[in-house]
């Protein structure tokens, strides 16, 4: 007979060891080496079979040995420095307390993060990929730096899925049960002992209920909200069943679930623990949108009772925004059918004021990115690329401006060090440059003075561990496939800890190529098996379930690797996760990324490679673009998006994979092999060394979350405090001023523009404008003026645009005349025209109105 669940129950921990127990109910055991040696000395064996799991460990350990702990003197004087250096990092101030003692005020109180998707450890399954695992190291880096944000989420009862593959290599997915009950979380309780729920009304009177976890990771709550609860009916409480999951109507009602619900969890969340209340809602992608509607029935319908544009004014000034997409099939769309039936009584909102935020070219559809920016007055992309990408694509929501203008900034991502650096080179590190490298991302130029044979080895020691954790997966693999043991004796030498080894694994989608190296099958079998610089590859990712173009590719791949004449210098690994990642980002010495420039938003795993000492082999996109210094750090693969013209998808593959083996052969297997008398391949190690100097800092999460909290929380945070104030004094005005100003624009123009040069126009010079503007009953003061010049191509398009705000001179019979210089800075073909942009100190930027009036 099946049960119908399962937990972990575990053993009673004598007094003597109850410390033991906080410190696995924080997730920062995850990332702590003196927690993690700690958890392993409990039973060393346990620990293994657990792969890493503290509930396994502590469900399956011995009275009789939490007795002998328990006597052990120095286990306990262990147990306890460990249980002080928790409260330590858990009480004492950090960075940002420090920032906040230098200048009060300076910073937000608290922010909520939002994201469907957050990937903290292994044994908190509740992520898919790249936008999990930034949002879990988002959180951790928040953690280490002391800033106080609160973590929104939901919790899937059955994650997203575990990997098999068939004896066809076919992927087969299976997802297993979770309970919450044997995870590291704790339910969120009021005063009384009373869980607490949140509720979302459903139409045909029909209601979602959910309930809170608490997950701590660090010094931030995560809260995740699980709608399988006695409450619902069967179809509500298979609401959060599988992360990315079901149809349209499924994924609404999570994304309802995870922006409604999760305003009201934080509420409740807030009124209970005393945790500041967020001044600041960051919301990845448009999942989480729909926390902005929730703010805004707040405001209209509750409180202080604000019109729906007053509310919105305030909501958005204390709203950010992050694009992680960079094509538009990336983004949640929903039939605007759909919106209406679950949206159409949202106290105080009216549901044609939704649909306006949503809309896009398509009428019949509701886009959630551009709810996403609409609602947020500060939004970024992921990476310097991403945020070009991103500003023409979605340039069409700022008609009459270019798309270098479109309000969205970048912040490139950045990933944990401590969870993702081997415990070797994280010592070397901190040895070297002192333990608070990491944090404060200074002091990495001190790795010159380590020695190339200590580098050397340490890189060895990495790829070793790597090999055997590449034959034990492979052997079970195989099992799993249908292979009997007799069949797999190969697997116990395959793999080799002294050749080249590069790693591959992400996601599965179309534009990543994960069979881009199988374009010349010969060729890829050459590199593999050369007898002098052989090459070996390690692979691994998953493809949405419902992606059986992902599930071919790996087919494909799977099927070459099983070729006994490749098999023990390649390998496919399924079920990649964060335990499987480590090992390759530690013993990889060559990290691969090949997808379709300009696809990749930004792409972390080549940055965890590098805190490794990995070299990247890599497209230039995504943080690679900007950071990427060819033969130093690694090496670039040569894109043919900018140099062929209308160039097939066919030829462009056979462009980029032939120069992919031609890096491989002659200049990354040539360098490795490259040895000198004692053995170490200088050049290669010089580049480990200048990786780890140069890249090491920029990499770092904590110099992401750092800019996130300099560049957007606390702009918005202020912005946000004014909206606020006085009753919301502020934020009535400005919606009143936008009404006004959005009622009059249409009559905004520029009537005419006279210019004057003193003689003939040469380099140096200066062109006098006088510009005629007519104000539609707006005074100057609502307006900026500015003339746009520069250097123009064929067809008079400005390339370069240059501008100076033109400043008002007198008014005569209702026109406006602004006067200016504009500098001919520059010789050959140079242009200039004159345009009227509304102007308030609320905004943010002049464009985010998406109001210009050009001169024709």
């Amino acid at each position: 007979m099946k049960a119908l669940r399962r937990l972990t129950v575990r053993a009673a921990l004598p007094g003597q060891l109850a410390p033991l127990g906080e410190i696995v109910a924080n997730l920062r055991w995850s990332w702590h080496p003196d927690s993690l040696d700690l958890l392993e000395a409990v039973d060393p064996e346990l620990w293994a079979r657990a792969h890493g799991d503290p509930a396994k460990l502590l469900g399956g350990v011995s009275a009789d040995r939490l007795a002998s702990l328990a006597r052990d003197r120095k286990f306990l004087r262990r147990l306890q420095d460990v249980s002080d250096d928790l409260k330590d990092y858990l009480e004492q101030p950090r960075w940002y307390q420090r920032q906040l003692e230098a200048e009060p005020g300076s910073l937000p109180a608290s922010v909520a993060y939002f994201s469907p998707e957050f990937g903290i450890t292994e044994v908190l399954p509740q992520y898919s990929g790249g936008l999990g695992i930034l949002a879990g190291d988002h959180l951790k880096a928040a953690s280490d730096l002391g800033a106080p944000i609160i973590g929104v989420g939901l919790l899937y009862r059955a994650g997203y899925f575990s990997q098999s593959l068939s004896r066809e290599g076919w992927q087969q997915e299976r997802y297993p049960s979770l309970d919450p009950q044997g995870l590291p979380l704790t339910p969120l309780r009021d005063a009384d002992g009373n869980l607490a729920r949140v509720t979302l009304e459903l139409p045909e009177e029909r209601s979602l209920h959910a309930q809170i976890w608490v997950a701590s990771v660090g010094r931030v709550p995560l809260l995740l909200l699980d709608s399988d609860v006695e409450e619902n009916d069967a179809a509500a409480r298979g609401v959060t069943d599988r992360l990315y999951g079901g149809g349209p109507e499924h994924r609404l009602l999570q994304e309802l679930l995870l922006g409604v619900g999760g305003v009201r969890a934080l509420r409740a969340f807030c009124s209970i623990s005393g945790h500041a209340a967020p001044e600041v809602f960051h919301t990845n992608e448009g999942h989480a949108g729909f926390l902005g509607i929730e703010r805004i029935s707040e405001l209209s319908h509750g409180g202080p009772k604000l019109s729906f544009e007053e509310a919105l004014s305030a909501v958005r000034a204390g709203t950010v925004f992050t694009t992680h997409t960079p094509v538009p099939a990336g983004i949640d769309r929903f039939d605007r059918n759909l919106i209406e039936a679950y949206l159409n009584d949202v106290p105080g909102v009216p549901v044609e004021k939704i649909l306006e935020l949503g809309q896009e070219e398509d009428p019949t559809k509701f886009n959630m990115a551009h709810m996403g920016l609409r609602l947020g007055q500060r939004a970024n992309g992921v990476a310097r690329l991403h945020g070009r990408v991103s500003r023409a694509m979605f340039n069409n929501l700022w008609p009459g401006f270019d798309a270098d203008e479109v309000p969205i900034t970048s912040i490139t991502n950045g990933v944990h060090a401590p969870t993702w650096m081997a415990r070797e080179i994280l010592d070397l590190a901190e040895r070297v440059a002192g333990p608070d490298a990491l944090a404060a991302g200074s002091g990495w130029e001190a790795i010159d003075h380590i020695e190339d044979s200590e580098l050397w080895s340490i890189k060895r020691e990495l790829r070793d561990r790597l090999v055997t954790e590449i034959r034990r997966r492979v052997r079970i693999s195989s099992l799993e496939r249908g292979f009997s043991s007799v069949e797999l004796g190969w697997t116990s030498t395959m793999f080799d800890p002294d050749v080249l080894t590069i790693g591959f694994a992400r996601r599965v989608p179309s534009y990543k190529r994960l069979t881009l190296m199988l374009r010349d099958p010969d060729r890829l079998t050459k590199l593999l098996t050369d007898p002098e610089r052989p090459v070996q590859i390690v692979v691994a990712g998953k493809s949405h379930p419902a992606d059986d173009g992902g599930k071919e590719l790996i087919a494909q791949l799977v099927r070459f690797t099983d070729n006994p004449d490749v098999r023990e210098r390649i390998a496919f690994l399924p079920d990649y996760d964060i335990g499987m990642a480590r090992y390759l980002y530690w013993g990889s010495d060559v990290w691969l990324n090949n997808p379709l420039r300009p696809l990749e938003a930004c792409g972390t795993s080549g940055m965890k490679a590098a805190l490794n000492g990995g070299l990247n082999l890599s497209i230039k996109d995504g943080w690679w673009d900007e950071w990427c210094e060819d033969g130093k750090n690694g090496w670039e693969i040569p894109s043919a998006d900018d140099s062929l013209d209308g160039t097939t998808d066919e030829h462009r593959d056979s462009v980029e994979a032939a120069a992919l083996y031609d890096l491989i052969e002659h200049q990354v297997a040539q360098r490795f092999y490259d040895r000198d008398a004692k053995g170490i391949p200088a050049q290669w190690v010089s580049m480990v060394r200048y990786t780890l100097k140069s890249l090491g800092p920029k990499v770092l999460a904590t110099r992401m979350v750092r800019d996130y909290i300099r560049n957007l929380y606390s702009p918005a945070a202020k912005a946000a405090a004014v909206m606020t104030a006085d009753d919301y004094r502020a934020a009535k005005d400005l919606a009143a001023w936008k009404c006004w100003v959005a009622g009059a624009w249409k009559d905004v123009a520029v009537r005419h523009v006279e210019s004057h040069v003193d003689g003939d126009p040469t380099l140096g010079g200066t062109l006098q404008l006088r510009a005629e503007v007519v104000l539609s009953g707006l005074k100057s003061s609502d307006v900026q003026v500015q003339a746009v010049f520069g250097p123009v191509d064929a067809d008079n398009r400005l390339t370069n645009k240059n501008i100076v705000q033109l400043e008002f001179a007198d008014e005569r019979d209702s026109i406006a005349f602004f006067t200016g210089d504009v500098p001919l800075y520059k010789a050959g073909a140079f242009g200039y025209t004159v345009r009227v942009l509304p102007i308030h100190p609320l905004l943010a930027n002049p464009v985010e109105t998406g109001l210009v009036a050009i001169a024709h």
